[in-house]
């Protein structure tokens, strides 16, 4: 049974005895809750009830680490730590949780513990004290709206669990993880990627009409269609996590500003005013505008996602790995933690760092031995293109390599501008989700920042990575201005913006390497036509079996389709270099592919 249901129905028994006491009754079940939340933790949470007074009183519980429980026979036990990660103070049904989180004995437990976890054992308040020492509300969690309305609900506890468990549960735990050390790329994700799952758990459900004229135009620019559930489902997601990596990014660029340990912290109101990139800024700008985000509830859970920001230990985060590689650590236990269905569904996987510089070594070796170009990459006739550019690892490393280049040529101010006209001209990447895409503007800028040729912010300046389908748009008509949807953009320039300048990259540049790791799997979109017809020239073979069964329908065969088609019938000679799966090589759908 799961842990919410079992915990509902529990209070729910012990209330209709009639028999239990109004507050000590229920300790057990709430133990047992979070004793089964506490275990999935690294270290776990361990909740013991009735603990110590420490000359602060005695709490109703504490919740202690895996480390703090020792080991031995009893005659050897020792007077133990303080809980690490707060104490309870539980009251009755009817209590008020924010009345109890004022009184004066919340105040001494703060001042002992820390942290106190407020609760009625239905309404849930955790409270800190900020940098000033007065006592501060930090987030707060109710599974109704009131005791009646507890009690009503609570006599169908597996609709309840179904429909509130996974905002409860993640709740939780964050309670349980708030003091704990906060430095690691993988643990602010998942901080991070929890309160976006509460934010999309909110929005589930909820018409988005006043976001369609977005919808629209993201659909004309990404070249598919958000149809059905699986669309709704991806267009839902693309908002959240424009949301929070938005706010990671510009918390990312402030970090850079602020002294390692000063005393000034971040606001995500002004992260618009962070993003270099302008279709990102007009598209955070209309998802984070408070006459969107107030009726949605997402300003306390932006507001929250700040606030574990603000608790990072931000020279132990970026002494992690080199700066411009950080983010790139971030981007997939995010969403691995956010949205592992949609993770899936389009194929992020993390590439080793090892392997791209393998892939992005070898095409310079192939440019310079076989195909006559001395410089390799760092020639500035070479044209790159990653299709599926994701956090950008691999234009970093073409980069780093070009750098390397030049700086054996004799490196020079002329040599670094070479560099930097690289990175905005012939170096492009080509990525469908906002998020990797705002992780892969953040990473080249700090590269050329970190090589001493940053981006320039009177001018405009941007890397050649682009929101866009890599799939479509690649034939030469061009778009009917008259239409609905053309109509819809013109109020998006920024949108309309990018969908031409990766329409120029498509259809006019020189491209002679295409590299990357495309993803493997479908795609939470209808494809339009041109992308479904990518694969007609390998259904039908000619000097072989034809195809049989449904292997060519897998994203990454249009990935190579694309590239091949790009290089052999534009450019005229190139090099195709990708990751993929290994099925194309002697599956029978794929004879004619061969």
């Amino acid at each position: 049974m799961d842990a919410v249901e079992q915990y509902v129905r529990e209070l729910r028994t012990i209330r209709f005895t009639g028999s239990g006491v109004a507050e000590t009754s229920y300790y057990s079940p709430l133990s047992l809750l979070l004793n089964e939340i506490g275990k999935t933790l690294k270290p776990r949470v361990q909740c013991v009830i009735h603990i110590q007074n420490r000359g602060a009183g005695l709490p109703d519980g504490g919740l202690f680490t895996a480390d703090q429980i020792q080991r031995g026979e009893e005659p050897d036990l020792l007077r133990g730590t303080p809980p690490s990660r707060g104490v309870i103070e539980a009251k009755p049904f009817n209590a008020d949780v924010e009345a109890i989180a004022n009184d004066e004995q919340v105040g001494r437990y703060l001042s002992r513990y820390g942290h106190v976890l407020v609760t009625n054992f239905w309404d849930f308040l955790l409270v800190g004290r900020d940098r000033n020492g007065n006592l501060t509300k930090l987030e707060r969690y109710r599974l109704a709206e009131s005791e009646s309305d507890f009690l009503r609900t609570s006599s169908h506890p597996r609709a309840l669990a179904a429909g509130q468990g996974e905002r409860f549960v993640e709740f939780l735990k964050r309670v349980m993880l708030h003091m704990a050390p906060l430095a690691s790329p993988q643990d602010v994700a998942w901080f991070l990627a929890s309160y976006a799952r509460d934010a999309k758990s909110r929005i589930e459900g909820v018409e988005l009409d006043a976001l369609s004229a977005v919808r629209a135009a993201l659909e004309d620019a990404l070249g598919l269609k958000f149809e059905g559930e699986k669309g709704d489902h991806f267009f839902r997601s693309t908002l959240v996590q424009t949301l929070f990596y938005g706010i990671f990014s510009a918390w990312v660029l402030w970090s850079k500003r602020q002294p390692p340990n000063g005393q000034a912290r971040f606001d995500w109101h002004s992260a618009a005013w962070s993003l270099r990139v302008p279709m990102i800024s007009a598209l955070y700008e209309q998802v984070a505008t408070p006459s969107r985000l107030q009726p949605l509830g997402l300003v306390e859970v932006l507001n929250w996602a700040a606030a574990a920001l603000n608790r990072v230990d931000r020279p132990a985060f970026f002494a992690r790995f080199e700066e411009h590689h950080a983010v790139q650590y971030f981007y997939e236990p995010f969403l691995e933690a956010f949205d592992p269905r949609l993770r899936k569904e389009l194929g992020v996987w993390y590439t080793p760092r090892e392997i791209v510089q393998y892939m992005v070594a070898r095409v310079d070796a192939v440019l310079r031995e076989e195909l006559g170009l001395p410089d390799g990459l760092a020639d500035p006739n070479v044209y790159v293109l990653d299709p599926c550019a994701g956090t950008g690892s691999y234009l970093v490393e073409v980069l780093e390599r070009i750098s390397k280049r030049l700086e054996e040529r004799g490196g020079d101010a002329l040599a670094a501008h070479d560099l930097k006209r690289a990175a905005m001209e012939r170096v492009f990447g080509f990525e469908i989700l906002p998020a990797p895409f705002v992780v892969a503007h953040l990473q080249l800028g700090l590269l050329l920042q970190n090589l001493g040729v940053p981006l320039s912010e009177t001018r405009n300046e941007r890397v050649a990575v682009y929101l866009t389908n890599a799939l479509t748009g690649w034939g030469a008509d061009n778009p009917d201005e008259t239409t609905p949807i053309q109509t819809i953009l013109r109020g998006y320039p920024q949108l309309l913006e990018e969908r031409d300048q990766a329409r120029e990259v498509k259809r006019d540049k020189p491209i002679l390497v295409i590299l990357g790791n495309p993803p493997y799997n479908g795609f939470a979109g209808v494809a339009v036509d041109e992308e479904r017809d990518l694969t007609d020239a390998y259904r039908v073979a000619r000097a072989t079996k034809q195809p049989q069964g449904q292997g060519l329908n897998d994203l990454y065969v249009r990935f190579f389709r694309m590239a091949e088609r790009r290089i052999v019938e534009q450019t005229g000679k190139g090099i195709v270099c990708f990751i993929s799966n290994y099925s194309w090589l002697d599956g029978l759908s794929f004879t004619a592919m061969r």
